[in-house]
């Protein structure tokens, strides 16, 4: 059975616009989110329409700010500085990946932690490891949402997290293993140094692959019931498709799916829950910066 990323978005982002709307009456403004823009990278320049396109959909206010792949360092980081200043930006999201020549760990410790809706500040990754409330990366934090509003038991279950990223399988193995709401699992984590991957993925109850290959996980990689969520996006040659090329996630979809319980497809799965959770971020961002 699948598990619809676009459903479960669409879910949350009706509760997210009304309590946006609370929060607007109450601040007498609507939640403030920044998004900075170096370059013109064409997927970039996609997600952060995408982004500001879902922010006019909740009722949170966008503060685009675009600057050229050529910007300085020290240029960058004064107009972090700006928006860290801002009263009424609530969140501050610098797209990645930075042109070349740029230092994203030094931009993104720029970033207020108390705006920081990306969840990526070394203070935000800090707290999520030792239990604290705190801005949890979009993408994970999105990965326990399916999980929950599928009605996913997490536990004592067995999770097996395939990459190791500081964007995605660091923070969901921390998820996971956490106290509570979508936690109490217990966890392994898997990455290109694992040996026999196969072993490990086939005990898992619940299998999140990140590693940014299709293919990663083939049949015989998954025991039968398994809830699988797939976090690859990859464009694979199709000259049967206009744009020559389809998207498919990490796992092999059409061995995979009909031995799992529960699957995400690529496209459409994880990625909604991504900018849904920024959007949530940046309301909650906007309700503690208010208390």
């Amino acid at each position: 059975m699948l598990i619809d990323g676009k459903k479960i978005a669409a879910e949350m982002r009706a509760e997210i616009a009304a309590d946006a709307a609370r929060f607007a009456v109450e601040a007498g403004r609507a939640p403030g989110l920044a998004v900075v823009l170096a370059g013109e990278n064409p997927a970039s320049v996609s997600y952060v329409t995408a982004k500001e396109r879902a922010c006019a959909e909740c009722g949170i206010r966008s503060f685009p700010v675009r600057l050229p792949a050529t910007v300085a360092q020290e240029a960058l980081l004064a107009e972090v500085a700006r928006l860290n200043a801002d009263p009424e930006v609530d969140g501050i999201l610098v797209q990645l990946p930075l042109p070349k020549g740029l230092d994203e760990q030094a931009v993104i410790r720029a970033i207020a932690p108390e705006k920081d809706v990306d969840g990526f500040h070394p203070v935000s990754l800090g707290k999520l490891l030792i239990g604290l409330d705190t801005f949890v990366p979009c993408t994970p934090a999105g990965i326990i949402e399916l999980l929950v509003r599928s009605g996913v038991e997490t536990a004592g279950k067995r999770a097996v997290v395939v990459g190791r990223s500081n964007i995605v399988g660091k923070p969901v193995a921390a998820l996971l293993s956490r106290k509570g709401r979508g936690g109490d699992a217990t966890v392994t984590v898997c990455h290109t140094a694992t040996r026999d991957l196969a072993a490990h993925t086939r005990e898992a109850d619940i299998l999140v692959v990140a590693a940014g290959r299709p293919g990663t996980i083939r049949a015989g990689m998954v025991k039968p019931g398994t809830v699988v969520i797939d976090v690859g996006v990859n464009r694979v040659p199709d000259p049967t498709k206009k744009t020559g090329y389809r998207l498919v996630g990490d796992v092999d979809f059409d061995a995979v799916a009909p031995v799992a319980s529960l699957i995400t497809p690529v496209p459409g799965g994880v990625g909604p829950m991504t900018i849904t959770m920024l959007l949530a971020n940046t309301v909650k961002a906007a309700r503690l910066r208010r208390a």
